[in-house]
């Protein structure tokens, strides 16, 4: 039933319109949850509220539906940030935090400290000999290696140190509040824990590390902490395997004229300070020469005199030693060729070059070698070149061809160093070489240790086998030359018959073929 009309003939207005209004205001305000009454008289008025009502329940069905959208969103977002921050603050291999990491934490140690005797401590800690163990296993071995040193590293550190993994085979220790004699200690319980054997692919490693120590100092930064740790690191590493060493100011200094050195040396061949000498291989027979081993010296402007094992290292450090190395060949076989022009030919006579693994390495090594023959007109059977046995042991791809054409190229090649611990006669038949160089240390004792003479006789006879030819170097004495021409070797080299000499003496030695060993005066 209808309102009747007023007496204007207007019907009365109806509260339900205000109630709809009401509503619609409300739920454009946002609470879609509010309702406009319906009344019963489910008329078209009603209608309309229901519809209304109906409207805003489905828009705040969306609208729930969105906020758990938003919501879920931002936790996802929230989560992957989380973990690009892991990630870019930890080492994926070992779940270690990372150099970044590492910097935090130490940063955050040097602002707790209170400037007492307990201070931020930093342990720089490198495997030792971690190379040989991908050369020899491979490098899913070497990364079950890196993941047991981590496990043994977290378990060895005091509670609220950080341990990182810095790349390759180097980790840092932070102890955040510890005494110079205990972070000592610290490293000493790390030595402990590594030097336990270890199963890889079914073989047993024993890691060993050096490791540097630092305590922070008044004034210090995080930098300066780690640039500490770091220098005692290398000094560790430089003195021997499995050494711990505590930063001392020396130490950066010395790193700080090794840095100096090495970049001098780069220059140095273009500055013509380097000098070649020649130590005499001889035939222990006839006393006659055979050849020579050509030997490098550096003549600092400041330093005088620099030998090999204080530079050597760092031209391999700092890669100077490809450009040093093939300065050395071609000086060498200009030598010879000089030679020639005073002294009569000799088949037999070999000049002995040292070819570095660095070198080895070089896919031009043999186009090199090739033009500087012919460049000095030397032969190629006049040519020795010596390459460790460290670098035969871990050759790949590059170094097998480098040697093998070599090799057809005629050039001779003879294994250096034999016996310095890679020692393993089933792989010398394997080699694509002519000689073997017997190391010093082997024949040390033959005078006085009947074992040992047996022992190298037994060398001896294992290189004869594979057939090759064998050169005892480190002949000090008439009595080892003696042992070692009774059990028939053939070739050595060493102060007993000469030191180093100059080109000048050879070219005598050449002229006259005066045998061998020198008389003082002649001994540079």
């Amino acid at each position: 039933m209808t309102d009747a009309p007023t007496e204007s003939g207007q019907l009365p207005e109806d509260p339900r319109l205000d109630r709809i209004v009401e509503g619609i205001v409300s739920i454009a305000a946002g609470n879609l949850t509010s309702k406009i009454p319906v009344s019963p008289a489910r008329d078209q008025i009603d209608a309309v509220s229901t519809g209304i009502n109906l409207l805003a329940s489905e828009l705040d069905d969306i609208y729930q539906d969105m906020e758990q959208r938003v919501e879920t969103r931002t936790l996802e977002l929230r989560e992957a940030h989380r973990q690009m921050q892991r990630m870019a603050l930890s080492d994926p291999l070992t779940g270690l935090g990372n150099r970044i990491a590492l910097m935090q934490h130490v940063q955050q140690a040097l602002m707790n400290w209170d400037g007492g005797p307990s201070a931020p401590g930093v342990l720089m800690i490198d495997l030792d000999g971690f190379k040989e163990i991908n050369d020899s296993f491979g490098h899913h071995a070497g990364d079950v290696v890196l993941q047991e040193v981590a496990a043994r590293l977290l378990a060895s550190v005091p509670e609220g140190s950080s341990v990182a993994r810095l790349g390759g085979d180097e980790f840092a220790v932070l102890v955040p509040a510890v005494g110079r004699l205990s972070a000592r200690g610290v490293a000493e319980r790390i030595q402990n824990a590594l030097g336990i054997r270890t199963k890889v692919e079914e073989l047993d490693v024993w890691p060993r590390a050096s490791i540097g120590v630092h305590v922070a100092e008044t004034g210090q930064t995080a930098d300066d902490l780690l640039l500490c740790a770091d220098t005692a690191m290398y000094v560790a590493k430089e003195e021997g395997p499995g050494l711990v060493r505590s930063f001392e100011p020396v130490m950066l200094y010395a790193r700080q004229l090794r840095r100096e050195m090495a970049s001098e040396l780069r220059s140095a061949v273009e500055r013509d300070e380097l000098r070649l000498v020649y130590q005499p291989v001889v035939d222990l027979v006839t006393g006659h020469m055979q050849g020579v081993e050509v030997l490098v010296r550096w003549q600092h402007p400041a330093q005088g005199l620099v030998m090999p094992d204080m530079f050597i290292p760092l031209a391999e450090e700092s890669g100077a030693i490809l450009q040093i190395g093939r300065w050395v060949l071609r000086k060498a076989l200009e030598q010879l060729a000089e030679w020639r022009r005073h002294a009569e030919h000799r088949e037999d006579f070999h000049v002995r070059v040292n070819v570095s693994a660095a070198e080895l390495q070089a896919m031009d090594l043999v186009d090199y070698v090739r033009s500087v023959l012919r460049d000095t007109g030397a032969s190629p059977q006049e040519l020795v070149l010596e390459i460790t046995e460290s670098a035969f042991v871990g050759s790949g791809d590059v170094e097998t061809y480098s040697m093998r054409s070599l090799k057809a190229l005629g050039v001779r090649l003879e294994i250096d160093d034999f016996g310095t611990g890679y020692s393993s006669i089933s792989y010398l038949r394997r080699l694509p070489v002519h000689t073997v160089k017997v190391d010093r240390t082997l024949i040390a004792d033959i005078c006085g240790d009947e074992g040992q003479l047996k022992f190298v006789d037994a060398v001896h006879q294992l290189i004869r086998a594979a057939g090759m030819e064998a050169v005892f170097e480190g002949i000090e004495t008439q009595q080892q030359a003696g042992k070692l021409r009774e059990m028939g070797c053939c070739s050595g080299q060493g102060y007993y018959f000469s030191r180093p000499i100059n080109e000048k003496q050879v070219g005598t030695l050449l002229a006259s073929g005066s045998r061998l060993p020198l008389a003082t005066e002649l001994v540079a």
